[in-house]
């Protein structure tokens, strides 16, 4: 029988991977600002993708999932899916 784990606290989740994994994660531009409050003028519905460090932080937004794991690779960011 196995026993259930703890959730990581946010410290965990900011040491996992070692800053090297980030995972991809698909939103509509409504919720964009609240991950990139930078970003202005979108229009509503429009389907992106966000690269998101291991602990949630942002790393980028695209329109393109391919897009978002290639700047992974390019930074030596190993992505995992989530479940």
């Amino acid at each position: 029988m196995t026993t259930p784990h703890a959730p990581l606290t946010p410290e965990q989740f900011a040491h996992l991977g070692g800053g090297a994994i980030a995972y991809v994660k698909p939103l509509r531009s409504e919720d964009a600002a609240r991950l990139f409050p930078q970003i202005e003028g979108l229009q509503p519905g429009m389907k992106l993708f966000a690269l998101l460090g291991a602990d949630g932080s942002p790393i980028m937004l695209t329109d393109s999932r391919d897009a978002a794991i290639a700047n992974a690779w390019q930074h030596e960011l190993q992505t995992v899916s989530l479940h």
